[in-house]
């Protein structure tokens, strides 16, 4: 696993291409965390009470350090989510294999932050299918998490066309907290 820590890869496909998160990349990562619908759509979980608005410059510039530093601990990896068609970020994916007591244990969790106009059914197909096989291989895992709240309706259309199951298992957070809504894929 330590592989995609020493050299984060770059995935793609005709629609989408995925790198590493850049300081560049800011302007266009704040018109996502700033989009307040998308916000209501993304997975906090177990994140310290960050609810990943973010609606200042300052504040994206220190959720992207932030995210540096997790990589250089081996934490998660953060890419862009690059749209070719127009040639600019329009998200971010995280990744990174989960160890714990619970259920979820060394499972990939995947977490896809999207501006809402992409948050579509095709979009998030198209996504999870450039990272399906790499997830297994780069995280050494079994199985693939993510979270797709009741609200999220075409994110869950675009799960369950790519053979995720909804789970009613509970991932357990580092307070004991409970959360639900996990769609799965195994290996």
């Amino acid at each position: 696993m330590s592989g995609v820590y020493e050299k984060c890869p770059v995935l793609e496909n005709e629609n989408y291409l995925l790198r590493f998160v850049e300081h560049g990349d800011i302007p266009f990562l704040l018109r996502v965390y700033s989009d307040k619908k998308s916000v209501l759509l993304f997975n906090s979980d177990n994140c310290h009470g960050d609810d990943f608005y973010y609606n200042s410059h300052k504040r994206m510039e220190e959720a992207v350090n932030y995210w540096f530093d997790e990589y250089e601990r081996k934490g998660f990896v953060r890419w862009a989510v690059i749209s070719k068609k127009r040639d600019e970020v329009i998200g971010t994916i995280e990744v990174f294999q989960r160890r714990s007591s619970d259920y979820f244990n060394q499972c990939g969790l995947l977490r896809i932050d999207l501006r809402s106009d992409y948050e579509t059914e095709s979009c998030i197909e198209n996504l999870i299918s450039i990272l399906i096989t790499p997830i297994y291989e780069l995280f050494e895992c079994q199985m693939i998490a993510t979270k797709a709240v009741p609200l999220a309706a075409e994110r869950r259309k675009a799960l369950e066309k790519m053979n995720f199951q909804l789970t009613d298992q509970k991932l357990v957070g580092y307070d004991g907290t409970e959360y639900e809504n996990y769609w799965i894929l195994l290996k």
